[in-house]
């Protein structure tokens, strides 16, 4: 994956953005991994509804479980 300084991306900005690959790139500070940078595509966005089918729910989701009264 390519690296490039806090420094150069900064100058390089929107022309980084332009050429971005879908692997993105890795932006560092003083040599360590600070943050990365990825295209918006078809791989995440193909998450969305992908378990849809896959997962049975068991019993009420938005129970803790706990029988309690709120009056008591």
């Amino acid at each position: 994956m390519k690296q490039i300084g806090a420094a150069k991306f900064k100058q390089q900005c929107l022309a980084i953005l332009d050429h971005l690959g879908n692997e993105g790139i890795v932006i560092t500070k003083h040599g360590r991994p600070v943050a990365k940078v990825i295209p918006i595509g078809a791989d995440s966005a193909s998450l969305i509804g992908s378990l849809k089918g896959k997962l049975k729910i068991k019993g009420d989701i938005l129970s803790t479980g706990e029988k309690w009264d709120a009056e008591s």
